[in-house]
């Protein structure tokens, strides 16, 4: 029996998880605006963050270079111990706004002008840079859902400040219906072990899936680009491994057809989130999605996948959504 606390706390931050994004959208437009002259002038953003926070930005990094910014994300325990010594504006990334890793990173005053993006307007990343605040308080359920599309939002308010058309992802925010598949959940559920497969914005939805459903199920899952999967670990998937694909419009969705004919050539049959509009491949399990790509593809399949994930992990772990070793907040690697 599956614990109704936790998941619960999961199903409460989805639920809200729509509202609470388009109300951020209003409310960071000021320090959104802010960010994007910082950029404008530096030239170059760096993202940092941990855990789920760091998927994020990666599904934002492509489009600020888009914008013309010189952007990359990094994993902020590795950045401390190897930055970068040259004039960026940083994003740093939290929800709690309070990771043992912030903490310590603010305590070494970096260099250069510090965004927070956090949903906690208390925390110590509120305090101590210029904040952009999600709408809706801190996440309370173990594993990031709410703060993932908000966090994503915040994201594309600042990209709109420099220019880059987002009305496309506020249409996916306004729609808030995302569909559902049991054939997907049973997929995931059946497995030993998983992998989340995108390209550009939806790369970072497969390592966001993979974390989530590593934490919810406690089974080995790995998220990966496209190429990377067809360059080795195409060995490890068996019977036993759910294959889950992203694939977007146009060139987010290169080649994602081929790879899921070749397993399905194998004897596997894996699952395709599809968002690209294209005919179904035949043998596959489908999640049919709008036609979407960029920013609004993440967003759109983002809480699709969630629903997802969730479902399996509750089928496969009795206590789902509570975890054993672990904290929502963590001191991580602040020791």
């Amino acid at each position: 029996m599956t614990s109704p606390n936790g998941l619960r706390q999961l199903e409460a931050e989805m639920e809200r998880q729509f509202s609470d994004a388009q109300a951020t959208w209003n409310a960071v437009a000021a320090p959104a605006a802010e960010a994007a002259r910082s950029m404008k002038a530096t030239g170059r953003l760096l993202l940092l963050g941990m855990g789920g926070s760091h998927w994020v930005n990666r599904m934002a990094e492509p489009f600020y270079r888009q914008a013309g910014v010189d952007a990359s994300a990094h994993v902020l325990s590795e950045y401390m111990r190897a930055p970068l010594d040259r004039p960026a504006t940083l994003f740093l990334t939290s929800q709690s706004g309070a990771s043992g890793e912030v903490v310590r990173f603010l305590d070494d005053q970096p260099q250069g002008t510090v965004f927070g993006l956090t949903l906690d307007p208390d925390s110590p990343l509120a305090r101590r840079t210029r904040p952009l605040i999600g709408c809706g308080g801190v996440e309370l359920a173990y594993a990031a859902t709410r703060s993932l599309l908000v966090t994503l939002t915040m994201h594309a308010a600042v990209l709109a400040a420099l220019g880059a058309d987002m009305a496309p992802l506020r249409a996916v925010l306004e729609e808030a219906s995302p569909p559902y598949s049991p054939e997907l959940r049973d997929l995931i559920a059946e497995a030993r072990n998983a992998v989340f497969v995108g390209r550009g914005a939806l790369q970072g939805v497969a390592d966001a899936a993979g974390l989530s459903l590593m934490e919810l199920a406690r089974i080995p899952v790995l998220g990966l680009e496209a190429g990377q999967f067809r360059h080795g670990p195409f060995e490890m998937v068996g019977p036993e491994t759910a294959i889950v694909f992203l694939r977007g419009k146009g060139d987010e969705g290169d080649n994602i057809a081929g790879l899921a004919g070749e397993l399905i050539g194998h004897g596997l049959r894996p699952g395709i989130v599809d968002l690209s509009g294209e005919a179904a491949v035949p043998g596959a399990v489908t999640l049919s999605l709008p036609p979407r790509r960029g920013m609004a593809a993440a967003a759109a399949a983002l809480p699709a996948l969630q629903r997802a994930v969730i479902d399996a992990a509750a089928r496969m772990v009795p206590d789902v959504g509570m975890p054993i070793r672990s904290t929502k907040v963590t001191s991580g690697e602040a020791a």
